[in-house]
């Protein structure tokens, strides 16, 4: 288990989860009267459940601390000082070589049972792509672990950046409720500000009125809801620096001597991303039209049934589109971390073939069986 000055980075998050990050410790601190947080906690441990969990690219020298080569890894920092990050924390990964032992000494289970518990949900949040709230709530309550929601709130970076395009997808509702431009943007002001926030509050409340919803059945709704608005938007955010990956992964040759069994592999393993990427967009937009259909309903048609009944279903949904968007948002991120834009693209075979790769056990099951 190493000392981690990187924890220091991540001292200006807000408290809640982003598709990267998930800061226990800020959600603890903004949860303290919390009964929920208190009753329904994601990890038994205290410490643990006061860490920061992030998805993190390993270097060359971290590689070797898996039994089996990987890009990704899931990332536990413990602070040192949970009231000044600045002094680091203690770190290690879920997977590499002797993680009970090192997990045991950092966290001091006195519960065998307590342990066995938290590696189950430690294993599920590895077994995500990436940590965006909406696919972790459903992969846990897959597994029958259900923390409190406070845990799956939208970060307030993330919050900041889609407010625009979220005004823009619910100023349609309120246009149909209100003709007045000044209180029409008014209306959408405050309901985008509901709908983003982790609470269910009563300026939703009209909306839960016509939708005919009890109040737990529109809590869940409008945890549905905010999903797809942020859906939509990470794929229109992410889609130019999709096309760029895209472009480089097609063009990109290797450097230095290679065998035309590596040329070979490249050449399938270039088309099963490419394919694959292409189906996971068009899969995500399918799923989304479905959304966009229910919600049309609601608008265009005023019948409130279709998109009650896609609220209440949605979840459903998360695991494949957030799968999905995991896979593509891996590719991106990776890419254009690996060749910026500007630098030069090169790599000799053996890690070009590596990356590939990885990147392709991310596609859809047809195309990660053929790589």
């Amino acid at each position: 288990m190493s000392s981690d000055r990187s924890v220091r980075s991540l001292s200006g998050l807000g408290a809640a989860s982003s598709n990267r990050v998930l800061n226990l410790l800020a959600i603890a601190e903004a949860n303290a009267e919390n009964d929920g947080h208190r009753n329904s906690p994601l990890f038994l441990s205290n410490i643990l459940n006061s860490s920061l969990i992030l998805k993190h690219r390993l270097r060359a020298d971290e590689v070797d601390f898996f039994p089996a080569r990987r890009a990704i890894a899931t990332k536990i920092i413990i602070p040192f000082e949970r009231s000044d990050l600045k002094f680091g924390g203690r770190s290690l990964f879920i997977g590499q070589k002797g993680f009970e032992d090192l997990l045991q000494e950092a966290v001091n289970y006195r519960e065998k049972k307590d342990m066995r518990r938290d590696l189950d949900v430690l294993r599920l949040v590895d077994g995500v792509p990436s940590l965006d709230p909406f696919l972790l709530r459903e992969h846990l309550r897959l597994n029958d672990i259900r923390p409190d929601s406070c845990y799956f709130a939208i970060s307030e970076a993330d919050q900041n950046r889609m407010h625009d395009y979220a005004a823009q997808e619910i100023s349609r509702l309120t246009s149909m409720a209100d003709g007045s431009s000044t209180r029409r943007n008014g209306a959408t002001s405050r309901m985008v500000e509901a709908l983003l926030s982790s609470e269910v509050d009563d300026k939703l409340e009209p909306l839960r009125a016509t939708l005919n919803l009890k109040p737990a059945e529109f809590s869940e709704g409008v945890f549905s809801w905010r999903g797809f608005i942020y859906y939509k938007w990470c794929l229109d955010e992410s889609w130019p620096n999709l096309i760029r990956a895209l472009r480089g992964i097609k063009a990109i040759m290797p450097i230095g001597k290679i065998t035309s069994d590596e040329r070979a592999l490249l050449e399938s393993s270039k088309n099963v991303i490419l394919r694959g990427a292409k189906a996971n967009s068009m899969e995500i937009r399918r799923i989304i039209a479905i959304y966009d259909d229910a919600y049309a309903g609601l608008i265009e048609r005023q019948d409130p049934k279709l998109f009650r009944e896609f609220l209440l279903g949605a979840p459903k949904l998360f695991l494949d589109i957030g799968d999905r968007m995991g896979a593509i948002s891996h590719i991106t991120s990776f890419w254009n971390y690996r060749f910026p834009a500007g630098a030069p693209r090169s790599a000799y075979a053996d890690e070009l073939i590596a990356i590939f790769q990885d990147f392709s056990r991310g596609m859809a099951a047809e195309f990660a069986e053929a790589a």
